[in-house]
């Protein structure tokens, strides 16, 4: 593969992921899946139907993971969730400082995108300061400490951190015959409390929940297998295109938005590269805005009052400190991540449930 047969991949991994994206925008602004919301649903009025419809794709997901592992499309390994280290402190408080953020934010990062691109003007500010606050807690002064103390808190399991590893070590089968049988698990066991609540059985929950899971794994596949070659022209080193870490990647929201802003004030530099995660909160947005264009309900909004305002910003800086120290938000760990079946996307993810629950509670009581 030569220098310009590169370049043309790149464009078509970026391409494809700005159809997925697109999709995925509308996909969310018409079916308000939103895992805040979810949890809300649960909380407040005991309906379940948008946590299923959150099970269904996250179901979904893992069996497209778990059948592309077993078919060799895709490598585990290589992905960005691949590590032996288990850095269980940094998951479980980031992930409750994420969901309490995402509570008093009024959505997660990828909602945010969503009300953004239908005119919620507070929206802006909480996706400015949450990236403005990830990006210091990537690179700047909230770093030292996360560095420093809490990612030296770890756990290593030698035979890493995704199940299907578990699987293949102990009972001496292959890996991708141990991300298969994991997963096969993983899902029967979700389809089976999500199936057996007969008023879920609609069309526009299952709808909803499948194609969200089908993009997971859309995006796995333009990561893992149209973006990835085993001898790069310059390198000779195998490689993955326009992905930030430079190894598999799928769908996740509030570090792209901190890097995003980053390409945005210094992309003239030289330094900056397009990427997945940067079309992809884009086009997301975009997506959005276009659903809510079509459909007529375009509206421009903002805070309420003072009040309003602290609340968001406050949550915005808690969901933006929350996705670095978990490696994710709810949807980069509890979708793509969870697809893995992977122990630090599973702390994370029931961490980020159990802040948005406090969150809630929290509410409940001060409203009495």
């Amino acid at each position: 593969m030569n220098e310009s047969q590169i370049v043309h991949l790149q464009w078509l991994v970026l391409g494809s992921t700005a159809v997925v994206s697109l999709f995925l925008g509308a996909l969310f602004h018409r079916s308000h899946f939103c895992t805040m919301g979810a949890v809300s649903d649960a909380v407040i009025m005991e309906n379940f139907d948008r946590l299923r419809q959150w099970a269904l794709a996250l179901a979904v997901a893992i069996l497209g993971f778990g059948g592309m592992a077993y078919a060799g499309l895709i490598n585990p390994l290589k992905s960005i969730y691949a590590t032996k280290d288990l850095l269980w402190l940094s998951s479980l408080l980031g992930g409750l400082l994420f969901g309490w953020g995402m509570v008093w934010a009024s959505g997660c990062g990828s909602k945010t995108l969503i009300r953004l691109g239908a005119g919620n003007l507070k929206s802006l500010w909480v996706l400015l300061v949450m990236g403005v606050v990830a990006l210091s807690s990537m690179k700047g002064i909230l770093a030292v400490g996360r560095v420093n103390y809490l990612d030296t808190v770890k756990i290593e399991i030698p035979q890493g951190l995704f199940v299907g590893e578990w699987l293949s070590h102990y009972f001496n089968v292959s890996l991708p015959f141990g991300m298969l049988c994991a997963s096969i698990l993983a899902a029967a066991l979700l389809l089976y409390w999500i199936l057996k609540d007969q008023s879920f059985l609609t069309r526009h929950n299952l709808v909803t929940g499948t194609l969200v899971g089908l993009v997971i794994c859309t995006v796995w596949w333009i990561s893992g297998v149209l973006g990835h070659g085993m001898e790069h022209p310059e390198t000779l080193e195998e490689f993955f295109l326009a992905t930030a870490s430079r190894k598999m990647e799928a769908l996740s929201f509030t570090g792209p938005v901190a890097l995003t802003l980053d390409a945005l004030m210094y992309f003239s530099d030289g330094t900056k590269r397009w990427t997945i995660g940067l079309i992809s909160v884009l086009c997301v947005c975009l997506g959005s805005f276009i659903s809510a264009w079509l459909q007529g309900t375009l509206k421009l909004e903002g805070f309420t009052s003072a009040a309003d305002m602290r609340r968001h910003l406050v949550g915005a800086s808690l969901m933006g400190l929350g996705a670095v120290l978990a490696m994710g938000c709810s949807i980069g760990q509890g979708l793509s991540g969870l697809s893995t079946l992977n122990l630090g996307s599973l702390i994370a993810s029931l961490a980020i449930i159990a802040g948005a629950y406090a969150a809630l509670h929290f509410d409940l009581r001060q409203a009495d």
